[in-house]
């Protein structure tokens, strides 16, 4: 089955922001681009109401996602769109979406005056319930300038990409997401910074008085286990330039530091398929709510 970029539209600005973000991920990847409307069914009493009825309920279902391919068509040609319509739960039926997608993209509400995003259910559910990568873009963030956009909020096509920032955890390194950030950053033409946070181990950290000669050497040994983890990458993808920093303290906080100049984020979420339900990490849970450029969340075992 031909995967596509996959993005779920409510006809809101982020929404909106999301289908742009994904327009141009769609041609940076050769793939067409799927508009998914999910139409959740009113309570029988209210559907019957004037203002409610099927009439109205058919015509904004199939206009919004109507006017959006249309205008994207527009704004990015030679990107092949086509729309779906499907009924339920948002996080569901986004969910299911993705099954058949390359990756699902997701709008998210920024909040107020500072960086950050308010993560709602719905993209919560989508991210913790798919294996496939989501990316949750905000309004006015999908371009890397937002000066750089139409009087509407609309990304333009051509904004030049700032680099991919990638979260590394070295003690548990996974194929699928590094390569997923390289793979985006060579896309881009766009350099790729890799970044790790590490903390002493408790032994060292509790009961133990101020080392400055412990600490440069447990710096020491961090930078050269990214060095390490990336080295094989670096050959796989001669052409990205790569910036690998190791930092003490929380790699949340760090990841969410590079976010304000970045055009990608990229973060992992262990698959666990246990009787507790999905899971999404506290650094993943922390930059999803924190980062100031979109985030590509990777499913990995």
């Amino acid at each position: 089955m031909l995967r596509t970029i996959t993005v779920g539209l409510d006809g809101s600005q982020e929404s909106r922001a999301a289908a742009e973000w994904a327009a141009r991920e769609a041609k940076l990847r050769g793939l067409p681009l799927k508009i998914v409307h999910v139409w959740e069914p009113v309570p029988e009493p209210m559907a019957q109401a004037p203002l409610l009825g099927a009439e109205t309920q058919q015509h904004w279902t199939e206009r919004i996602p109507r006017e959006a391919a249309q205008g994207i068509r527009l704004r990015h040609p030679g990107v092949e769109v086509f729309t779906e319509q499907v009924s339920g739960y948002p996080g569901d039926a986004l969910a299911e979406a993705a099954k058949s997608a390359e990756l699902l993209v997701l709008g998210s509400r920024g909040l107020g005056g500072i960086g950050g995003f308010m993560v709602g259910s719905v993209g919560l559910s989508a991210v913790a319930h798919t294996d496939r990568p989501v990316v949750l873009v905000r309004a006015l963030e999908a371009a890397a300038d937002e000066h750089e956009t139409d009087p509407a909020g609309i990304p333009s096509a051509a904004t030049p990409f700032r680099p991919v920032v990638l979260g590394l955890d070295v003690a548990h390194p996974d194929e699928t997401l590094i390569e997923f950030a390289f793979d985006a950053a060579q896309r881009r033409a766009t350099s790729l910074h890799v970044v790790h946070g590490w903390n002493p181990p408790p032994y060292y950290a509790y009961g133990t008085p101020a080392n400055p000669a412990l600490h440069e050497a447990l710096a020491l040994s961090a930078s050269e286990a990214v060095a390490e983890v990336l080295r094989p990458w670096r050959k796989k993808f001669p052409d990205v330039k790569v910036v690998g920093t190791s930092r003490y303290g929380s790699p949340a906080v760090h990841v969410v530091d590079a976010s304000h100049e970045a055009s990608l984020v990229v973060v992992g979420r262990r698959i666990r398929r246990n009787p507790f339900g999905a899971h999404i990490g506290h650094v993943t849970h922390a930059v999803l709510h924190h980062s100031t450029a979109p985030v590509a969340v990777v499913p990995h075992s």
